[in-house]
């Protein structure tokens, strides 16, 4: 349940979101969400943050989304990034990036996914090695998000454990003009602000400052990103489910082919109060996973996470799907704006992890059966 505070942050950043509406200016609403202090409400206050949580901020993204503008770079700037630097970094790195990033003035992407390594982070091939006081990173990354627009991006990379000669996951932040680091926009289908990226590290020769956090503890340090990736993700998919939802309710109320609205059957009816079921359990969820991130139970939240992002993926789809539906013919029309979100939607069931890969953790972690690979 909300408290007091989550509501009144509800109805403002709703409030917010309506000003701006759909379509709207992602650059013109970040920086009045920045300078209202919104994007940095999980930040600590000392650096100019709210001195909340992922579920502070889970609930901004959502209630952008849920009035038809989304700001997906919340999920990377704020809640991977800023997150990660804010639990690790150096208190040069905090000054130097924190209050930035919570008023907006600055971007931080995340480079993780590789064209070869897919799900497995295992795969990462990105290296970085030691070349007296700098780090030498090589590789190459794939659908970064946004990274034309970011100040730096905050790679994953890997380097060899001294005691076991093994690779372990390290990170670095990587400025976006620093020599060898190259980025080559993809292609997409999908119509959306923020753009893709392929990036290549050839050679990037960093400061031994660009590390974040310990050497040695890499992991520990990746996975306090990406479970707050997988709650933003569940937000942004409850927030375009409702967004939908509304716009497909709004539409059966009015509208009427016989004597009464189309809402009035059943056949309409009861699909849409299924999606609305759907969302609200999945938000139930994503605010357990939240609440428990930040309480400091890593484990717990690793596993609600993954099935919050789970939940919310397939509630979206279902909740865009049924919305379209209702509309029929208008429901593919630019004038309700629905039909783009038929592909945005799926964003949620494939990224930032395959619904087969969440499957796979809570089979494996939770139900402790065994590993098919």
């Amino acid at each position: 349940m909300d408290t007091e505070d989550h509501k009144a942050l509800r109805q403002a950043v709703s409030a917010l979101g309506n000003r701006h509406g759909r379509p709207h200016d992602p650059a013109q609403l970040w920086s009045e969400a920045g300078k209202l202090g919104y994007l940095g409400v999980n930040l600590p206050e000392e650096y100019g943050g709210g001195g909340g949580g992922i579920s502070e901020l889970s609930i901004v993204l959502e209630e952008l989304g849920a009035v038809g503008c989304p700001l997906l770079m919340m999920v990377v700037s704020p809640a991977i990034c800023g997150t990660v630097i804010a639990r690790f970094g150096t208190d040069a790195q905090k000054q130097q990036w924190l209050p930035a990033l919570a008023d907006g003035t600055r971007l931080m992407a995340f480079g993780i996914t590789e064209p070869d390594a897919g799900s497995n982070s295992h795969r990462i091939t990105t290296t970085a090695h030691r070349d007296g006081d700098n780090w030498i990173l090589t590789g190459r990354k794939a659908f970064i998000s946004g990274v034309d627009i970011a100040d730096a991006t905050l790679i994953v990379g890997r380097t060899e454990d001294a005691r076991t000669g093994r690779l372990k996951p390290c990170l670095f932040i990587v400025p976006r003009d620093a020599p060898g680091f190259i980025r080559q926009p993809i292609d997409m289908e999908l119509n959306a602000p923020e753009k893709q990226f392929e990036l290549t590290l050839d050679d990037v020769r960093l400061p031994a400052d660009a590390l974040v956090g310990d050497e040695d503890a890499g992991l520990l340090q990746l996975f306090a990103g990406l479970n707050p990736e997988r709650i933003m993700t569940a937000a942004f998919a409850i927030g375009m489910g409702r967004h939908a939802l509304a716009k497909a309710v709004e539409y059966a109320r009015d509208r009427q082919v016989w004597n009464t609205p189309i809402g009035a059957h059943q056949a309409i009816a009861h699909p849409l109060a299924q999606a609305h079921i759907d969302l609200e359990l999945a938000r139930l969820m994503m605010q357990k996973a939240a609440r428990l991130y930040d309480t400091g139970d890593d484990m717990g939240a690793g596993e609600a996470a993954n099935m919050a992002k789970y939940a919310a993926g397939e509630a979206c789809v279902k909740a865009v799907d049924q919305a379209v539906h209702t509309l029929g013919g208008n429901g593919l029309t630019r004038e309700f704006g629905l039909a783009s979100l038929i592909t945005a939607a799926r964003v949620a069931r494939i990224a930032p992890v395959s619904r087969e890969m969440i499957l796979n953790y809570v089979s494996h972690q939770t139900l402790g059966l065994p590993k098919s690979y």
